[in-house]
């Protein structure tokens, strides 16, 4: 009986495998699409039907993370806290993350080695925190304050997940992520988290109508006895 032949990975797979192993061994300016492509066997015409840039192989999981991000915001309730929403939403990129330790530590090592990989993972950031600010908008769009909150808690969620996962990945994916984020995710929640101002429950306001003429001490005993009668107590 013939053993089965093992199965190829897919092509979008071993693009990413060949150009790890190139960037690892030559560089990352050093390697060519070329390159890559020769090393996983298949056409040019292939590396681009999947990647528009040798950049986007070295982040190969965003455009999915970011369609998920999106596609989970949307599937919210009206109910939900927008806080409590955006930071489950930033847990959805580290789960992204914490998947393949090994190939995120690999990634990260390499980005801080080349500029032109911190400016591309810097705009991918950015389109992460303009989706969550979005949703934000649409929640708070009743309040003065609304755009701005938005914005606010936004960059606050991405820099609360970008400094538990910088951390994570310091130390080698050894620690435990999500315990990182749920502690930075947390100062966030205990900032924010909660209904909005403008949304929760107002002060009582009482509003006593009087003569000009009347005395002052009849003005408080009047303030007194509308505070008591509001409270319950006669």
């Amino acid at each position: 009986m013939t053993e089965p032949r093992p199965t190829k990975p897919p092509m979008r797979d071993a693009l990413v495998a060949a150009a790890f192993q190139l960037f690892l061994e030559r560089g990352f300016e050093q390697t060519t699409v070329d390159d890559i492509v020769a090393l996983a066997g298949v056409g040019r015409r292939s590396f681009f039907r999947y990647f528009p840039s040798k950049e986007d192989v070295v982040f190969p999981d965003h455009e999915r993370c970011l369609a998920d991000m999106a596609a989970f915001l949307d599937s919210g309730a009206d109910s939900d806290d927008p806080v409590v929403r955006v930071c489950d939403a930033a847990r959805l990129v580290l789960r992204m993350y914490a998947e393949n330790p090994a190939f995120s530590v690999q990634r990260y090592r390499l980005t801080k080695q080349v500029p032109a990989l911190r400016t591309y993972e810097l705009s991918v950031v950015r389109r992460y925190e303009r989706g969550l600010a979005a949703y934000l908008r649409g929640r708070y769009a009743d309040l003065p304050d609304g755009t701005v909150r938005a914005d606010v808690i936004a960059a606050a969620v991405v820099a609360a997940h970008n400094n538990a996962l910088r951390s994570w990945l310091r130390g080698d994916g050894s620690d435990d992520p999500v315990a990182l984020t749920d502690r930075t995710l947390g100062l966030v929640l205990e900032t924010w988290g909660g209904s909005p101002a403008g949304n929760g429950p107002t002060e009582d306001v009482v509003v006593v109508i009087t003569r000009r003429s009347t005395p002052m001490w009849r003005v408080v005993k009047d303030v007194e006895s509308a505070f008591r009668y509001g409270n319950g107590r006669q």
